[in-house]
């Protein structure tokens, strides 16, 4: 299996010049809803110009990345509407664990897409030799750990050694995921 993957509505990929230049990206990263949760904290994307700079920045720094690490684009596979993000990054100390970390517009929550996509690239990221993938969340970020939970991860405990803050700590392993029906590549 490799990017780019589909499932049955969406399609999840790298970033692309392309997705620099249209205004799902800022409406996704330039959102105080989005960013509050992020972790570490990050600002606002302030404009498309900003965006256009943030989006390069991680096409170039994606074929640096050891797979599967990186920074990914999901879009409705109807109409090709870029509609959130998922990342696959080393937790600090920088030396083991992975930690997946999804971010969806506002208008496209509760339809169920940030499961569909993060099932399919954790299903891919098993592929290569990994044993577990933490996903972090604010005790009170209610829709992150309702999403935790349906992609199969299991509550790990609380800790404050991660981006100097509190966050609940959800892991999964291979044999957890549950299948997403339709999950192949934009060929299948």
């Amino acid at each position: 299996m490799q990017l780019p993957l589909t499932t049955e509505r969406l399609v999840v990929r790298d970033w692309t010049d392309d997705d620099a230049d249209v205004q799902a990206a800022l409406d996704l990263y330039g959102r105080p809803e989005v960013t509050e949760w992020l972790t570490p904290v990050i600002s606002n994307v302030a404009d498309l110009a900003a965006m256009r700079a943030v989006v390069h920045s991680w096409i170039e720094s994606q074929p640096n990345l050891v797979p599967p690490t990186g920074r990914f684009a999901m879009h409705r596979r109807e109409d090709s509407q870029v509609m959130g993000g998922l990342v696959l990054r080393m937790l600090p100390p920088y030396d083991h664990d992975l930690e997946l970390t999804w971010q969806l517009r506002p208008d496209e929550w509760g339809h169920g897409y940030a499961t569909e996509a993060a099932i399919a690239l954790l299903h891919w990221a098993f592929t290569f030799d990994i044993d577990e993938i933490f996903a972090l969340a604010r005790p009170d970020n209610t829709r992150a750990i309702a999403t935790a939970q349906r992609i199969g991860m299991d509550w790990a405990g609380e800790t404050t050694k991660y981006y100097d803050t509190s966050l609940q700590v959800y892991r999964v392993r291979q044999s957890d995921l549950p299948n997403v029906p339709g999950v192949g590549h934009p060929e299948d």
